[in-house]
């Protein structure tokens, strides 16, 4: 596709020529548009669905060609993979063009490039062979769309009025152009002037008495409101009144006060001199990359760039499959990006923190918008994010997943019904039975869901992580009571069963709830301890394990009760064993004493050796 140097325009002709992508453009650019502007010397290259465009100056006395490949090669921005333009009928008025596609919607491109929906009709065209015209007057729009005409207000896109014609083959004449008008022109220059098989009809069109139109500034607000409603976390309405006094929503403040006219252009200027700056900085940066200068540097910052961009938008179809191409090929350039977005954090406590506002994490943690699955191979943003971070700092998973959940609150962020975060993060790391054991355990026991604790407790009583597992259970204690006890049982019965908990007693009596009963925890030990083949000896065989003691049993059974005392007939035989104040009563010699040792023993008369052991004579 060219534009040749035999093709003759008048260079002093004050009107654009719009050149609008059909059926037999090239793949790849049926969503650009060229804007000739001969009087100006420069071409607008413009892409609608991306709402970008390109200004270039051309030389329109120097006779040579430009070329339409070049031109796009020096725009990377503009082409992104897009579905091409769906024009059914095009009109050039003095605003610029007017466009109908398929699904009904009217469009107007202005002359430097910039695309606005004008309004959307009650039907839309059939198919490409149904006929129609678009015209202006007045500010109103008028559409034939086969036999039926619609007018709408070109500032708000209300429907004023919507006629049945008898004919269905009506053409929309332009009005005359400035200074050609006769006095028959003139009078009929305020109507709209239709063609048709039977003669020149004009119509002529009046606001109802009592029609309010709504004003710029209130469309500005009612759109602002359905924004906001979609991206926030309340669950009040708000509502126009509360986006003009409240002074947390700037920009739809700003935004009417520009079309209000309080803004004046210098003003404008330098409030999106700095938006203008990056923009300008990043089209220079996508040109380097196609030249291939700097090569490494300049892809991270594409990348920040892009995923910064990306986050901003609403990340459905296309933005979300973008934003994963994008973490593929340049997961940590995209990682810093999110930093940044999220004000994560690290604390000294080895948990994150972050600053955002809520806005952002619920874009963060929701799945996808409308609740429309992502496609085949897509994951959401959630899932995206605990990928990256397994492939870089596996160890910053479950502080991210524990701080997503604080975000989100309690039950958010499901994917399907009852699917908490930690579960989707445990899918991204694969199918059960081949996840890295140390990240599943984190993410478990982070999850503060009971029936995910007790699934790791259960792991680590079976790695003999004691300690871990008991640590655990004191974690939960304040928040779920239940919990703690349900782990305080299990990791009594190993206690019962043998003696490698005994070192970590002091944990497990802290664990005992303070309202279990002495007998319940005898109880609950009688169920657990092992089955006994013979009486048991005093002291057990070389290898063997030992056997639970009633020494081992007092420091637990301090804790139990209410007031810390054995009661019940279950515990009154131990009681003086178990709860006696006194001192125990001194060592026996172990060998022969001397007289001088026997002083200290009052009780001792005498003593002599014998061939069968030590004789000794009580003064009693």
């Amino acid at each position: 596709m060219f534009l040749r140097k035999d093709i003759h325009i008048n260079p002093s002709a004050s009107y654009d020529l719009f050149l609008v992508p059909t059926a037999t453009t090239w793949p790849g650019v049926g969503h650009i548009l060229l804007i000739w502007s001969p009087s100006k010397g420069k071409v607008v290259v413009a892409a609608p669905c991306l709402g970008l465009s390109h200004s270039k100056s051309l030389n329109p006395g120097g006779g040579d060609p430009w070329d339409f490949s070049t031109l796009l090669r020096g725009l990377p921005g503009l082409l992104s993979p897009r579905q091409p333009l769906t024009v059914h009928t095009w009109a050039p008025t003095p605003q610029g063009l007017l466009w109908l596609d398929f699904r009904g919607t009217v469009s107007l491109v202005q002359p430097h490039g910039g695309t606005r929906a004008v309004g959307t009709l009650q039907e839309a065209p059939a198919s490409l062979a149904g006929s129609a015209a678009l015209g202006t007057f007045h500010g109103t729009l008028a559409c034939v769309l086969g036999s039926t005409l619609e007018l709408l207000d070109m500032g708000s896109g209300q429907l004023l009025e919507r006629k049945v014609l008898s004919t269905d083959r009506v053409h929309l004449l332009e009005p005359p152009a400035p200074g050609m008008e006769n006095e028959e022109e003139l009078e009929t220059r305020g109507g709209l002037r239709l063609l048709s098989a039977v003669g020149l009809f004009r119509v002529g069109w009046e606001a109802p008495q009592g029609l309010e139109l709504p004003s710029a500034e209130d469309l500005v607000f009612e759109e602002a409101c359905e924004y906001y409603q979609r991206r926030s976390l309340r669950g009040a309405r708000l509502t126009p009144e509360e986006l003009r006094h409240n002074s947390t929503f700037r920009a739809p403040q700003a935004l009417a006060s520009i079309l209000q006219g309080h803004v004046s252009p210098s003003t404008l200027l330098t409030t999106l001199r700095a938006e203008l700056r990056d923009y300008r900085g990043l089209e220079q940066l996508k040109a380097q990359l196609v030249a291939g200068d700097d090569e490494e540097a300049g892809w991270t910052e594409l990348a920040e760039h892009e995923v910064a961009r990306l986050l901003r938008t609403e990340l459905m179809g296309d933005q979300l499959a973008q934003l994963n191409t994008v973490f593929q090929a340049l997961p940590t350039a995209a990682w810093g990006a999110i930093l940044r977005a999220l004000q994560l954090q690290p604390d000294g406590n080895g948990r994150l923190r972050s600053q955002a506002p809520p806005d952002v994490w619920k874009k963060v943690l929701g799945v996808t918008t409308c609740g429309k699955e992502p496609p085949s191979g897509i994951l959401p943003l959630f899932e995206l994010l605990c990928r990256c971070l397994c492939r870089l700092e596996p160890r910053w998973l479950p502080p991210f997943v524990e701080l997503a959940q604080q975000q989100g609150g309690p039950g958010w962020g499901s994917g399907g019904p009852g699917l908490p975060l930690y579960r989707r993060a445990l899918e991204v790391l694969g199918e059960e039975g081949t996840r890295p054991e140390a990240l599943e355990l984190d993410l478990l026991l982070g999850s503060g869901r009971p029936k995910a604790v007790l699934q790791a407790v259960g792991q680590l009583v079976q790695k003999e992580e004691w300690e871990r597992a008991l640590e655990a259970g004191l974690a939960l204690s304040p928040s779920s009571p239940l919990l703690r006890s349900e782990i305080f049982k299990l990791l009594l019965a190993e206690f019962a069963r043998h003696r490698r908990l005994d070192a970590h007693l002091p944990l497990l009596c802290r664990l005992c709830p303070p309202d279990l009963a002495p007998a319940e925890l005898l109880l609950l030990l009688r169920t657990h301890l092992p089955d006994e083949l013979e009486p048991p000896a005093p002291f057990p065989e070389p290898g063997a394990e030992p056997p639970l003691t009633v020494g081992l049993l007092r420091a637990l059974l301090e804790q139990t009760g209410t007031e810390g005392r054995p009661s019940g007939p279950v515990l009154s035989r131990y009681e003086d064993i178990l709860w006696d104040p006194g001192t125990p009563p001194p060592t026996p010699p172990r060998g022969p004493i001397s007289a001088l040792q026997a002083s200290d023993h009052p009780g001792l008369e005498a003593w002599a050796p014998s061939g069968q052991g030590l004789c000794v004579t009580d003064t009693g």
